[in-house]
């Protein structure tokens, strides 16, 4: 696929940042885009090398939401269109059924997802930061759910993440209100960390990305994420607990295992297989 909204790249630790990549317009969201969007990550999940990805925004926004032209396709036509198509890759697909749905995808992937919110933030860009695994952001920008003042209910599942992340009572006042906020400003549990500058979010987000591709076992994370987000949507404590024994049962018997034992036993850095 040619690339004219988004760009990526892979580093020599496996670690892949994606850029949402329409600097000419604040890089709002357009059908085109979660097209690249999805086929980008389609390659990262096929990638055994690829071990933590960041997701940011070419200049100095991250995504100011859909983009203005669609608004005005959506006046005049009345309803919904994704704009997607025909083909669209569906990475982490088949995963659990719940997470077959745009964005949620992204909780069903094999590696961390890390949002560096480097700017402007709204709408649908919110819920794409919100259903990435970490976030974090520059102090400066500035973030809005954006769609109350636009007519519009909440959108892309972001009045099921919200509240899970900052509680019901905050979530309903960004939610309702469409107010604008920075993300210094942010309710506690949005964010892993804000930084003061742009330079030092991006260092912090890589920074981060590379210690887990380097110091921890991409089949071990691979299934902490499994059992992140299944026992977020599992009421049962005493089936999380069976499940874990029975998946530690299960990686007692790999090379991965082995190694980090043997790492922990010798004082070392592990030298995980990828």
């Amino acid at each position: 696929m040619e690339l004219r909204n988004t760009r990526y790249e892979i580093d020599e630790h496996g670690v892949a940042t994606v850029w949402l990549h329409r600097p000419e317009r604040a890089n709002a969201w357009t059908g085109h885009l979660h097209r690249e969007y999805r086929w980008i990550f389609s390659r990262l999940e096929a990638d055994p090398e690829v071990r933590a990805v960041i997701v940011t925004g070419t200049g100095n926004h991250f995504s100011v939401g859909a983009d203005s032209s669609a608004l005005d396709v959506g006046v005049e036509r009345g309803y919904y269109d994704p704009g997607l198509g025909e083909g669209t890759a569906n990475p982490g697909y088949g995963v659990r059924p719940d997470f077959d749905h745009d964005l949620a995808w992204q909780w069903a992937l094999r590696f961390p997802v890390i949002a560096a919110v480097n700017g402007g933030c709204a709408g649908v860009a919110l819920s794409l930061a919100c259903f990435c695994d970490m976030r974090f952001a520059y102090a400066g920008a500035k973030l809005t759910t954006a769609a109350p003042k636009l007519g519009l209910p909440a959108e892309y599942g972001l009045s099921w993440v919200l509240p899970r992340l900052v509680g019901t009572t905050a979530a309903a006042d960004l939610l309702m209100s469409g107010r604008t906020f920075t993300a210094a400003e942010a309710p506690p549990g949005l964010f892993n960390a804000v930084l003061d500058t742009r330079e030092d979010l991006l260092a912090q987000a890589t920074a981060y990305a590379q210690h887990i591709a380097v110091n921890t076992g991409p089949s071990a994370v691979a299934q902490t994420k499994q059992q992140l987000y299944r026992d977020l949507l599992t009421f049962d404590v005493g089936e999380s607990i069976e499940d874990s024994k029975r998946r530690i049962n299960d990686a007692m018997g790999t090379a991965e295992y082995r190694e980090g034992v043997a790492a922990f036993q010798a004082r070392r850095a592990p030298r995980f297989p990828r």
